[in-house]
């Protein structure tokens, strides 16, 4: 992951609606949910969730695909794995008395919870 896709990610999660959304998307599973059932679990009107989602799909971190007359919203795992992984690496600068201790953390609750 590149410096500059990096910040329009974190520039999506930024913001209480759409890091709510991605939240829920990613407890939700590769199944994703219906556009509808996202806004009406946050409680969100459907043109603010609708922006939300926009964005969150223009920065990598969600994707969705038509069922029926529904959309269908997922996290973007890769993205998210990409992003940490970013995080772990620039921020850490090689320093693996830092980063070991995280990014095995990291691998040891990933493999945990998608089992």
């Amino acid at each position: 992951m590149k410096s500059k896709q990096a910040i329009s990610a974190l520039s999506a999660l930024a913001h209480d609606g759409r890091l709510a959304a991605f939240r829920l998307l990613v407890k939700a599973g590769p199944d994703g949910v219906p556009a509808g059932d996202i806004a009406e679990r946050l409680k969100m009107p459907p043109s603010s969730l609708s922006t939300n989602l926009l964005l969150l799909s223009n920065a990598g971190l969600v994707s969705s695909r038509r069922d029926g007359r529904s959309i269908i919203y997922r996290a973007d795992y890769g993205a998210m794995r990409d992003l940490l992984g970013f995080l772990i690496e620039d921020c850490c600068s090689g320093s693996s008395e830092i980063c070991t201790p995280l990014s095995a953390s990291l691998a040891t609750r990933s493999a945990v919870r998608f089992r």
